[in-house]
């Protein structure tokens, strides 16, 4: 009997969960928010774990589930999580992986780092929607005169006040859960005032083309943390390496 480990939390990692149920492979599902738990919902074939694992603790569970395979389909900027799941795998010997993002065409500025980004903005005094999400809040806060930034964060407990510890403005925090159609982004622009939307490589899963044409609409410049390299498999190689060979 097939069984799959997936690491989710994201638009793939449910695909991926539903199109599981849908063939009748049974799959354990581990998410670090209760949000993205009830996103998925249990059932006789899924199993939901909820709540954030260190490198040990992956290796346990991976070890106890006797999986056929483990699937990373973690956020492509989650670079942490990925090493943690590809350390846990090869220590406890298990099949691994890499459940990639497909591709959106990229548009306006580019950058290679959160430094290159806040080289950027500190270079004007332009005013910022920010949709990088809350783990970039420690780095967006070395941005000089953060009274101009708006955040879009999500609307998970602790998040907005997690925005205030930062030094952002707290009416100024914008939450809602993505991805969010272009009238929304339109909206949250206009809402905001913002001269610059800042954003990550998203892809279409995470809303990229969305927020990309709200900028043009608006006639405001994006600025887009550019993917991390990686190697990994497409969601239709992975389900025929599932259906076929594993």
């Amino acid at each position: 009997m097939k069984k799959l480990l997936i690491f989710g939390g994201t638009t793939e990692g449910r695909e991926l969960s539903e199109w599981c149920e849908a063939n009748g492979i049974y799959a354990d599902v581990s998410v670090t928010t209760d949000y993205g738990a009830r996103l998925l919902g249990s059932s006789e074939l899924l199993n939901i774990f909820t709540g954030k694992l260190d490198s040990g603790e992956m290796k346990s569970l991976i070890k106890a589930g006797d999986y056929t395979a483990v699937v990373d389909a973690t956020h492509p900027y989650a670079a942490e999580a990925t090493a943690n799941i590809r350390a846990a795998c090869s220590e406890a010997g298990a099949v691994y992986y890499r459940l990639l993002r497909r591709p959106a065409e990229l548009s306006g500025v580019c950058v290679n780092s959160m430094k290159e980004l806040i080289q950027i903005l500190d270079s004007t005094d332009k005013v910022i929607l920010s949709t990088l999400g809350s783990k970039e809040l420690p780095e967006l806060a070395k941005v000089k005169n953060r009274s101009r930034i708006w955040l879009r964060v999500l609307p998970a407990e602790g998040i907005a006040e997690q925005c205030v510890r930062y030094g952002f403005d707290e009416n100024h925090v914008i939450q809602g859960k993505g991805p969010f159609t272009v009238d929304q982004n339109i909206a949250h622009i206009k809402q905001s005032g913002a001269q610059l939307l800042v954003t990550k490589e998203s892809g279409a899963a995470g809303g990229y083309p969305e927020k990309t044409e709200a900028a043009a609409k608006c006639g405001i410049r994006t600025i887009t943390i550019t993917r991390p390299k990686e190697e990994g498999l497409t969601f239709d190689e992975l389900k025929m390496i599932i259906t076929e060979k594993i």
